[in-house]
């Protein structure tokens, strides 16, 4: 399979601020609801994927829907994870109409699928190595062989499947961080997910790291990414609700962020830009 690799194109206040000077230049932010979204435009991503490498410490990119947002809202852990992410990006078209509506700046949406190739491209330009954690033995097998088909200067330097023994955890990340990947992929079968970067960052070598939990399925393919057309149309949750009929249930949640959303509007104050 050659798979394509091409770039796509606040409480309850909302708040425009600017943060995190890179070594490129000072990028934006916004808060949702008081959740971080980075503006990530697709011309800037190779220089701020470098000067974050240049930092020379840890750092998560998150990969941020709806359902994530109302949850980094309520929880302690995961919101912490979230707040000190290094990238967070929004994979959900409601999010970016919530920006627009509450007349913030505008973030760029990307598929969580090609926001990945996009990152891998960008790593392969400077032959920088991956090491991917996570799936079952034959997923990961199969994501391997593809992306060293597809992006044959990109160094995969390690591998390790997921649903591992808790006592074997030591060992894999000490594997991880003698190998130095400028990229750690993980995918499913990692205990507590995203948290699991956050209750092992100290132990981890310096680098990007990237938690998408069906990415892996999607390179290997054993399941379909959402079409570019459902995609845009922001339909891409109903998919996921037939492969797990209890997400229909999610309607509530979602009528729930559109109640945040309106009230935040209409508690809405003009904050100061920070530079």
């Amino acid at each position: 399979m050659r798979l394509a690799a091409g770039i796509l194109p606040r409480a309850l206040y909302a708040r425009r601020i600017y943060a995190d000077t890179t070594d490129v230049e000072a990028r934006e932010k916004i808060e949702l609801l008081n959740v971080p979204l980075d503006i990530a435009a697709p011309e800037k991503l190779e220089e701020l994927v470098y000067a974050l490498l240049a930092e020379g410490t840890g750092k998560d990119i998150v990969l941020l829907s709806v359902w994530d947002l109302l949850r980094a809202r309520r929880s302690g852990e995961y919101r912490s994870f979230v707040q000190n992410a290094a990238l967070v990006i929004p994979i959900s078209k409601s999010m970016v109409k919530s920006a627009k509506f509450l007349k913030l700046a505008q973030p760029v949406r990307y598929m969580p699928f090609d926001f990945i190739i996009t990152l891998l491209t960008i790593l392969e330009k400077r032959e920088q190595p991956v090491y991917l954690l996570g799936g079952k033995p034959p997923v990961l097998s199969k994501t391997e062989k593809n992306i060293r088909q597809t992006f044959p200067r990109l160094r995969i330097i390690g591998r390790y499947p997921g649903y591992f023994k808790k006592q074997n955890e030591p060992t894999i990340i000490t594997m991880i961080r003698k190998s130095t990947p400028a990229l750690l992929l993980i995918g499913q079968g990692v205990p507590g997910r995203e948290r699991w970067l956050a209750h092992n960052s100290a132990h981890l070598n310096p680098g990007l790291r990237l938690w998408c939990s069906d990415m892996f399925d999607v390179f290997s393919e054993h399941r379909k990414r959402p079409s570019r057309w459902v995609f845009n149309a922001g339909l891409e949750w109903i998919g996921y609700c037939f492969q797990k009929p209890a997400r229909f249930f999610r309607v509530f949640l979602y009528i729930y962020y559109k109640i945040l959303v309106l009230a935040s509007r209409l508690s809405r104050k003009e904050y100061p830009v920070v530079v």
